[in-house]
């Protein structure tokens, strides 16, 4: 299939001097109509995914004022972040695209100087990026909760969390400020209605291309090891001989989301990110047509990440397993060693204490235990 005609700068002027860099290679009016690039898509995309992540904010911060575990807390703020995140990219990048599209504005007319533009590149690899790295430390809170419940003295704060959240988004923030600083160039794609890194095997391009798509790559490694790790060592504690332990409804629910969260995101993610890698390393001509097409399955990824939440809760699970014993509690309790542990360390401190020493093997409503205080649940 080759790809529709369109205007290059070459087309429209005589000389590129007089072209603004992120025009240098597709300059409008674009002649350029296919399915997956109509106005229909744009609309349905952001409106069904600006929705579901409302939905899922709003689900979200109910749990969260709810729930008395600090480190299912901790869980929830960066599920919010990643969820938020996913919102604004739709919001932003989504306006820009169906206003094209509704308006047919000229972006050498409207952005002569490029600002434009290149916000509009800056979004698309920032909110590319994030759910990415919000996913690879999700997955190493979570190995670290599951694997190493006493490797803290007390589980990650509310205010950590929201640190670790802000550190991922300063990250994909750096790199998509790398083509300002000379790192690469924003250009504008077809069918005119985004701008995105420009894909070439020229050095700077190449290099910048690259960083995008293998640090994406690498954090759904990160994501898939760490997950991966953190099920055997549930289910080996859960369904081995100290399978008689009450399992704990808290460390299934999360790593059930987180599991999802990955599946989907390597679903969306890997065709573009393979897509742009392969294109600059093999200098082979960019296909419009699989780069707007991987484009799409890239955005599903943010229309999906709400519902893993929504159809995933804790209450959703008790109804398609309701033979499992949903019983709170904490990772610790599913370690016999380690109850022995804390029944040793902390028994006579709590036999004495308000609560009752029934607190060390679970925890009353609406009042964790020492021992669900210093897990990873």
């Amino acid at each position: 299939m080759v790809s529709p005609p369109f205007s290059s700068s070459s087309d429209n002027t005589a000389t590129n001097e007089t072209v603004p860099l992120c025009f240098s290679i597709n300059s409008p009016p674009f002649r350029y109509n296919h399915t997956i690039a109509s106005a229909s898509f744009s609309a349905v995309f952001s409106g069904l995914g600006l929705s579901s992540n409302l939905f899922a904010l709003v689900v979200l911060a109910k749990t969260f004022h709810q729930t008395k575990s600090r480190s299912r807390s901790s869980f929830l703020l960066f599920l919010g972040g990643l969820v938020f995140t996913d919102f604004m990219g739709l919001m932003v990048t989504g306006s820009i695209v169906v206003s094209f599209h509704v308006t047919q504005f000229n972006w050498r007319q409207l952005d002569p100087h490029c600002h434009f533009c290149n916000f509009m590149g800056m979004s698309m690899v920032f909110y590319g990026l994030c759910p990415l790295l919000l996913g690879a430390t999700m997955a190493v809170e979570r190995f670290v909760g599951i694997n190493r419940p006493f490797s803290r003295s007390m589980n990650m704060s509310n205010s950590r969390a929201c640190s670790v959240v802000a550190m991922v988004w300063v990250t994909a923030g750096c790199i998509s400020l790398l083509p300002l600083a000379g790192l690469g160039n924003y250009h504008l794609q077809m069918p005119g209605s985004w701008c995105f890194l420009n894909i070439s095997s020229k050095p700077l391009d190449m290099t910048f291309s690259l960083i995008f798509s293998l640090v994406g790559l690498l954090s759904l490694v990160v994501s898939f090891v760490l997950n991966t790790v953190s099920v055997i060592t549930l289910l080996r504690v859960c369904c081995g001989q100290d399978g008689h332990q009450r399992r704990r409804d808290y460390e299934v629910e999360m790593m059930v989301q987180l599991i999802l969260i990955m599946v989907i995101a390597s679903i969306c993610w890997c065709p573009l990110l393979v897509f742009i890698a392969q294109t600059v390393l093999s200098g082979s001509k960019l296909e419009v047509r699989y780069l707007l097409l991987w484009l799409r399955f890239a955005t599903g990824n943010q229309v999906l990440d709400p519902w893993v939440y929504i159809l995933f809760r804790r209450s959703i699970l008790k109804r398609i397993y309701p033979r499992m014993d949903w019983s709170r509690g904490s990772i610790v309790s599913l370690y016999p060693s380690l109850r022995k542990l804390t029944r040793g360390s902390l028994g006579g401190t709590l036999g004495h204490s308000q609560h009752g020493p029934e607190n060390l093997d679970g925890f009353r409503q609406g009042e964790p235990s020492m021992a669900e205080s210093t897990s990873a649940s």
